[in-house]
């Protein structure tokens, strides 16, 4: 069967779909002529029980010095060992057994989707909703990943979706590549992003028992699933070296995930085009989708972040959403949130950057 066919065929069986329209005042009027001026964020009631994640253009950096940086240094510490151990493992690679290659792919690629189909696209932005059985995978996913547990990623990413590019967004770009990519790791929090997290409303996080057993017992389940469950299988079950799969299967593919997803935080809202808003900062970039397993549409993801699939496109380039499709073609997804066509051309037309080409 050709893929489009089998993708219109897992997306339209088995489960819900919520297709997102522009409200009609705010659509082409007058036979397509004239577009009625409107703002671009508050656009679609698709998710009255959430509004959290869209960005607030209204909050503004008081003005003023930043405070002095804190550095934490264990982090410093840690980040930089992780990385110098990710450096000897690429130097490992070549003398790895096949099955560790494998194992060390599968284990990025589960990762990945702990954070992609997860932290991000289930609980920071409610896109979808997912039966116990596939929550339970996602969240044994994403603690394999160890970017925080899922209450604390949500909550910053929200934050980063409400107040982006200002001091208030955990990885604000307009620090530069080096802080929105890893720096923001190694100091201190801003007060800003301490005050306005803090108003945020995570009761639907608090209320998710298996969210909230996860932070319960993060670090004893980081330690199995991050390092010494990668490290154990390939030395005890192919007779692969201690050191090549702590270097190799580890470090280096932990090190790969961490900056796949950091490049959508850095060079997703620095290089890029912007056909769906040119007053946003967050860019189209096919690299880092590569990478980020479907990531990196960010100036649709910004522009719409109800959409399940963070994209226009939908499989193009985008694993996640086919795993997010096979999983609503299983029964374990549904109620899938996606933006009518309307609504994207009626933004294109008002906001976009003339990139757009349609597909």
């Amino acid at each position: 069967m050709p893929a489009h066919l089998l993708q219109e065929e897992i997306s339209s069986s088995y489960t819900t779909t919520t297709t997102i329209t522009a409200p009609p005042s705010r659509i082409l009027q007058n036979g397509g002529c004239k577009l009625e001026k409107a703002s671009p964020y508050l656009e679609e009631d698709i998710r009255p029980e959430m509004k959290d994640d869209i960005y607030d253009p209204s909050y503004k950096d008081p003005e003023g010095p930043r405070p002095k940086l804190q550095y934490v240094w264990r982090n410093i510490i840690l980040m930089s060992l992780l990385h110098l151990g990710a450096l000897y493992g690429i130097i490992l690679v070549p003398t790895c057994k096949v099955y560790t290659w494998i194992w060390g792919f599968f284990y990025y690629v589960i990762s990945a989707l702990g954070i992609t189909a997860g932290a991000h696209r289930l609980w920071s932005h409610r896109t979808y909703k997912a039966r116990l059985p596939l929550r339970f995978f996602l969240i044994i996913a994403n603690t394999m990943a160890f970017q925080n547990d899922v209450f604390e990623w949500a909550r910053d990413h929200r934050a980063h979706h409400k107040f982006s590019e200002t001091d208030a967004d955990p990885h604000n770009s307009r620090r530069g590549f080096f802080f929105s990519h890893v720096g923001w790791l190694l100091v201190r929090k801003h007060p800003a992003v301490k005050e306005k997290g803090g108003l945020l409303d995570l009761s639907d996080l608090k209320a998710e028992k298996l969210v909230m057993f996860q932070r319960r017992y993060y670090k004893p389940g980081i330690l199995l699933m991050c390092f010494i469950l990668p490290t154990f299988v390939p030395w005890y079950f192919w007779g692969e070296t201690f050191i090549h799969s702590l270097c190799v299967a580890t470090f280096l593919r932990y090190a790969i995930v961490l900056n796949a997803t950091w490049l959508v935080n850095s060079a997703a809202h620095l290089y890029g085009y912007r056909p769906y808003d040119t007053t946003i900062s967050p860019r189209e970039n096919i690299l880092v989708s590569l990478g980020a397993v479907g990531e990196g549409f960010h100036n649709y993801h910004h522009s719409f972040p109800y959409d399940y699939s963070a994209s226009e496109y939908r499989w193009h380039i985008n694993f996640t959403t086919f795993f997010i499709d096979c999983m609503a073609f299983l029964g374990l997804a549904y109620d899938r949130k996606k933006v009518s066509k309307a609504a994207i051309l009626a933004r294109i037309k008002r906001t976009g950057d003339g990139s757009y080409k349609s597909g």
